[in-house]
Formats: C-alpha cells, structure tokens, sequence
C-alpha cells in the first residue's frame, strides 16, 4: 500500500475517513506527505449555519504548510472564494462532503503551482450569481503542474463548473450537472487527460478543449459520459456540442457516449491532427462529428452516431480545411430538419485530401455520401463503403473547378433516385453512374461499384 494512502486511511480510524478506502489515485497524488490533518482540529464545523470561508482558508494554507492532506469529514460548508497557491490535497468523502458557495469570483481558485489534488468533495453553486462576472466558474486553476480533480461533483452553477488556464493533470471520474455554461473550459493545456467523467444538464457546452493561438496541445478526452447539453447562448455552432475542440493540435476523442446535444457530438475547429475514435453519438441536432475550417489532418474512425442532421463532415477546404481519413465508421438514420432541407439529411461529407474507407451509412434522406462541394473538392476517394436507403448513394462535385474523385468498390442499395451521381451544388447534375449508362465526367473515377 502506498505510503500517503495508508497514512490517511490510519488517520480516520474512528472518523469516517475509512470511507476514502473507495476513493482513486487522488489519495496517492499531489505532493502531501504524512498524516492528514482533519479539518475538525483546525476549527472547521460540519453543518453549521454561517460562512466558514476564513476557517477553511486557515486550515488549507495550514496543511499546505505542514505539507500534509487535509482531510474535509462528511457535511455541509459554507464557503466562497477559497485559494490555493502552493502544492496541497483536500480530500473529502464523495457525495458528503459538500463545500456551498456563498459568493465571489469563483468558489476556490488555485493559481501558479504545482501538484493539487481536490478529491471526493462536493462544489455546489447553489445557484449564486458569481461577483462582477458573467463568466464564472465554482473551480478555477490558473498555471497548475499537476493538477489533480478526481471523484468530485460540480453543481448548479450559474456560470460554468470548471475553468482551466495553462493545466497538466488529470480530471476524472467527477460529475458535472446543472451548469448554466460550460461544464469543462481548459485554455492552453500542457498535457491534461479527462477521463471517465460524466456531464448533463449543460446550458452551452459539455467539455471545449481550446487555445489562444492555434498549436500543440495533445490533451486526452476519453471514457466521459455528456449528454444534455443545450444552446443557450445561441450561435451557429459555437454552443451546443458535447466536446468542443479549438485551435488545439493533436487532441484525441475517444470512448466518449455523448447524447441530446443541440449542435454536435464532436466539434473540432481550426484543430489539426484532431482523432475522433470509438465514440458513441446519438441525438444530435446537427452535425455529430465535424472536422471544420483551417485544420490540417484528422483521423475520424469507428464512431457509431445515430439520430443526427449531418453524421461526420469534414469541410471547409475554402478556409483549408483539409487531409483527412474516415474510416469504420456506422452512420444510420439521419434527419432532415424543416429549417434547412437542403443542407441535412447526410452521412458522410468531405472535401478535400480525404480518404472515406470502410463505413457503413443507412436512412439518409438526403445523401449517402457527398464528395466536395460546388468547386471546392480535391483528391477525395470513396472506396469500399456500404450505403444503404439514401436518395442519393454517392454524389461527387462536378462544378466548375472542381478536383478529382475516386469512387470505387462501393456497394449502394436501395437509393431513392440515384446509386452514384455527380453534384453541382447539391444539384444533380448527371445521369447514373453507377452502371455506366452515362459518361463519368473527367473529374471522377467511376469503376467497381455495386448498385
């Protein structure tokens, strides 16, 4: 057994801390060393009417000092605006041990340090506005190596649960819910993984994994459970998506279960060498899986989404937008919504520089599979896919400027009007090309398909 873990276990014989015994890798991490302090010696009373704040900031700055963990038992704590600005752990018992905001900028910040670990408490926003701000958040860190949030519950909050600023650590297995913004904001990350968390109940955005200038930032999502998330704010896109991936390179996706989410499952802008894998998507209001704007490079593979307007787009070669594989993926039952029928109702859209291999799209209203868009396609293959139900099975760009395209080894049944056909801006314009009846134009090739 771990040094620290059993220290802490010995300290709550007869106090309730035994009850941590179910608690992760928090009780190991974090730079505390020794035997945890209870807060009870240090003048903290659990479920006593009042603010505690002063007390609470003593006894974290005191176990700071000592270099020990401060052990929070069961119950209720009036607090706001706590800080934390050296390497500590506050642990509490999951689901007990409630901290209540009382006001401030933020419930506790923590800011320009190293090893933090918050661990099985409880921050409830109680529905308190946030002072001079519109954009709060109940947790802040700002400038933490190594920061630890595992096995807590964020909750009702009127700005957002957790707001991270230039981070290494690790966030897991905590649930986010009843938050008026964004569950997880993280800025400028330096190697973050967010793992096995769940979210509901979102007002803008589940997790946005985001940079303040395009570059690397290669934080791990994966395992999280989101699923009602809305779009409060408004936008076209900016709201309303269970992961949101921004001007971040070399971000991995994967394992997540996302549902019910206004916009998208997973949103990546301006996100270059972004890997959206295994994840399960359903319930989306409009495109579930979105590789969009000036990215280079993005692996979208093994993904189930069902129930969305548009499944994977991979757009945007205009504003370069481009290299990309879609692969193994299932897409079935998509919609068309009344607000837009001209641009829903598709399974799979790419434009430029993209390999579509491998996947199997059923029930789209509108197209299969749609290959560029009016002049901007270029070097995009559709080779081996199934397409299943769809008005159109496979339709490749024949406007004007236009790239070339390879369709090839593709099996489409059951299509409303065409197998295969070549588009100009979502019109048809050729006859089947599926059985070679009509000429392929000179930009595509045609060959191998069954239809």
């Amino acid at each position: 057994m771990d040094p620290l873990r059993r220290s802490l276990l010995g300290a709550g014989a007869g106090s309730g801390l035994g009850l941590l015994a179910g608690l992760p890798s928090a009780l190991a991490a974090g730079g505390a060393q020794g035997p945890a302090l209870d807060a009870r010696s240090l003048g903290l009373r659990p479920d006593v009417p009042g603010d505690q704040t002063a007390a609470l900031q003593a006894a974290v700055d005191r176990a700071a000092a000592d270099g020990a963990p401060l052990f929070l038992p069961p119950g209720r704590y009036e607090v706001g605006n706590l800080r934390i600005s050296r390497p500590a752990a506050v642990i509490g018992v999951p689901g007990l041990t409630r901290l209540v905001f009382t006001g401030g900028p933020a419930l506790l910040s923590v800011a320009q340090t190293g090893s933090v670990t918050l661990a099985g408490l409880t921050f409830d926003g109680a529905g308190r506005a946030f002072d001079d701000t519109n954009d709060g958040a109940l947790l802040v860190a700002r400038g933490v190596d190594g920061l630890t949030v595992e096995a807590c519950t964020v909750a009702a909050s009127t700005g957002s649960g957790m707001d991270l600023g230039d981070c290494s650590g690790r966030i897991a297995g905590n649930t986010i819910s009843s938050v008026a913004r964004t569950g997880l904001f993280a800025l400028d990350s330096r190697g973050l993984e967010v793992a096995g968390n769940t979210l509901g109940d979102i007002g803008n955005n589940g997790i946005q994994i985001w940079r303040s200038a395009a570059g690397e930032d290669g934080t791990l999502v994966t395992g999280n459970r989101i699923e009602a998330v809305r779009a409060d704010a408004g936008g076209s896109g900016q709201n309303g998506n269970g992961i949101n991936v921004f001007r971040a390179n070399g971000v991995t996706v994967a394992g997540n279960h996302v549902a019910d989410c206004a916009f998208s499952a997973v949103r990546g802008n301006m996100a270059s060498n972004l890997r959206i894998a295994d994840n399960q998507c359903r319930q989306l209001g409009e495109v579930a899986l979105y590789a969009e704007f000036a990215f280079e490079g993005a692996v979208i593979s093994g993904n189930v989404v069902e129930d969305a307007a548009i499944g994977i787009s991979i757009t945007n070669f205009n504003e370069g937008g481009r290299l990309a594989v879609c692969s193994g993926n299932l897409v079935r039952r998509l919609k068309v919504l009344p607000d837009a029928p001209d641009e829903r109702g598709i399974g799979i859209a790419a434009e430029a520089d993209t390999a579509i291999s491998g996947n199997v799209v059923e029930d789209a209203p509108r197209t299969g599979i749609m290959l560029g868009w009016g002049r901007y396609m270029r070097d995009v293959n559709a080779t081996g896919n199934i397409v299943r139900n769809a008005r159109w099975g496979i339709a490749a760009s024949v406007s004007e400027g236009a790239g070339h395209a390879l369709v090839t080894g593709n099996t489409v049944s059951g299509a409303g009007e065409y197998a295969i056909v070549g588009h100009d801006h979502g019109r048809a314009a050729t006859g089947e090309l599926a059985d070679g009846s009509t000429p392929a134009p000179a930009n595509l090739l045609v060959a191998s398909n069954q239809a």
